[in-house]
């Protein structure tokens, strides 16, 4: 069976995938807590940018990212980042005052380690990100030459209203040329609370979904970010799909346009060993990936990873249940790298989910 996504040739589009989101450097000391921590590596990340990055670098496809860029070091240092992953950038760019910004968002995340969960905090203060709003980029020329698919994510729509409003402008744009859309919930309490709180959240995500053709998102994005009522028996365990398959038909039932929806499962033990797994539905049919052990390094950006697997699959014309494997696998292989962003190749990815193992290759 075929996804049954309308897509455009790959031979009569310019880019395959094109994000638009909020670029982010993040400061990870390790294991190491901030409170006792002496020294930190950057990364450069922001949800959108992570799955154009994985797209271009592992799995060989034409990607760009529109999203904001400050013209002073910070600023250098990501794009620098953005360039190295062979991502074509469409900014807006902002001047810096020299003081107080506007800013390049930074987040900062140590790993954890054992029974102590990784802790996540932001300083997102006067972020040229959030100032976007409709009309700042001309989607008329981005999308010229065929764009095969377009990405955004409930992160950058919760930092204004503004940015809410883009993503709905670009899709529309993204739909006039024939691009398939996709979303991701990323319901992220922290910066909801701060941006109008949870009935800001279900106005501007409910306004967005509109325009999905493919949503990510757990069970508890779905009842947070879109207002869904979970189902009234709680699943088994994390690993059980039922309750998220449960509330689909109510999520067509409000969002009938959506075709795809999938999600990651995760079991965590401690910071450093989780049981993983993922699971699709497409039009009332359901697939899941096998469940394995990760000894995980860095979980940070693992639902990215799966996202950019699982978009490859479907943009290359695998079946649901193959682009389901390769988004389980390249997710759990980037939780064995540091950072946000992947260090795979296409044929790792397609070697663990067809089934290998991790045995020494010689």
């Amino acid at each position: 069976m075929s996804s049954s996504l309308s897509l455009l040739p790959a031979a009569q589009s310019r880019l395959d995938f094109l994000a638009l989101g909020a670029l982010v450097h993040r400061l990870d000391p390790g294991i190491v807590p901030f409170p006792k921590a002496h020294a930190c590596q950057i990364h450069v990340s922001g949800g959108e940018f992570n799955v154009a990055a994985n797209l271009s670098d592992c799995f060989r496809l034409r990607t760009g990212l529109a999203s904001a860029m400050v013209d002073y070091p910070i600023g250098d240092l990501i794009a620098e980042r953005v360039r190295a992953m062979g991502v074509q950038p469409y900014y807006r760019h902002f001047a810096h005052n020299g003081v107080t910004g506007p800013n390049m968002a930074t987040v900062y995340s140590d790993r954890g380690q054992g029974p102590r969960p990784p802790v996540v905090f932001y300083n997102r203060s006067n972020e040229a990100a959030a100032q976007l709003r409709p009309g700042d980029f001309d989607w008329k020329k981005i999308f010229s030459g065929g764009v095969r698919w377009f990405h955004s994510g409930g992160i950058f729509a919760a930092l204004s209203e503004s940015t809410a409003a883009l993503i709905e402008e670009a899709m529309r744009a993204a739909h006039d040329v024939g691009a398939v859309t996709s979303f991701d919930l990323n319901y992220r309490a922290k910066l909801w609370n701060i941006s109008g709180g949870h009935a800001q959240a279900l106005e501007r995500l409910g306004r967005i979904v509109r325009h999905v053709d493919v949503l990510v998102g757990n069970e508890e994005d779905l009842q947070l970010g879109l207002g869904l009522e979970g189902p009234e028996t709680s699943a088994a365990s994390k690993l059980d799909p039922s309750a998220f398959f449960a509330m689909m038909a109510q999520l067509r039932q409000r969002h009938p346009q959506i075709q795809i929806v999938a999600t990651t499962l995760r079991e965590v033990f401690s910071a450093n060993r989780h049981r993983w797994s993922a699971v699709a539905w497409l039009q009332g049919q359901t697939w899941q990936a096998p469940v394995t052990e990760l000894d995980v390094y860095d979980r940070v950006g693992g639902g990215d990873g799966f996202a950019a697997g699982f978009f490859y699959g479907l943009l290359a014309g695998e079946s649901p249940e193959a682009a389901l494997r390769l988004g389980w696998a390249h997710g759990a292989l980037l939780t064995s790298f540091p950072g946000d962003t992947t260090m795979a190749s296409l044929e790792q990815v397609r070697a663990l989910a067809a089934g290998g193992s991790a045995r020494i290759q010689r």
